[in-house]
């Protein structure tokens, strides 16, 4: 695996940690708590979440489409699912010529993390913030 491979690699490991911490011990309320009109429920935002990491996973081979699963805990499920096919797609063979390393991280990477944080400001909206943590000194792989 070459640098950028392992960068896009840990990206992707960095945007698994930090979604679990905004996911895990969440109220059952926090899938479908709304902040205010035209803000996505964190249900919705995992559900994009998967969607816009999908768009990265067909450059690379994979299924196009995602369809609505019936529950917050599947298509939370099908997200670490969806970064998981997608980190291996991206240790099994090089790129597209089309896409690069850093198009995937202008595109679907950054929109992935920052949704990430959207989680995590949600949490503490609805009265159940994560803890605090020094990211910096977080143990991810």
């Amino acid at each position: 695996m070459d640098d950028a491979h392992r960068l896009l690699d840990h990206l992707l490991a960095t945007l698994v940690y930090r979604t679990q911490k905004a996911l895990r011990g969440a109220p059952p309320s926090f899938a479908t708590f709304s902040a205010g009109h035209g803000v996505r429920a964190p249900r919705d935002l995992v559900r994009h979440m998967s969607a816009v990491l999908n768009y990265a996973r067909a450059l690379l081979g994979g299924p196009d489409r995602l369809d609505s699963l019936p529950t917050y805990e599947e298509e939370v499920a099908r997200f670490f699912e969806v970064v998981q096919d997608l980190r291996d797609r991206l240790a099994a063979s090089p790129l597209p010529e089309a896409t690069t390393p850093e198009r995937l991280v202008q595109g679907s990477l950054s929109d992935a993390l920052t949704h990430a944080g959207q989680l995590a400001l949600l949490r503490r909206l609805a009265g159940a913030p994560i803890p605090p943590e020094n990211f910096h000194d977080a143990t991810i792989e």
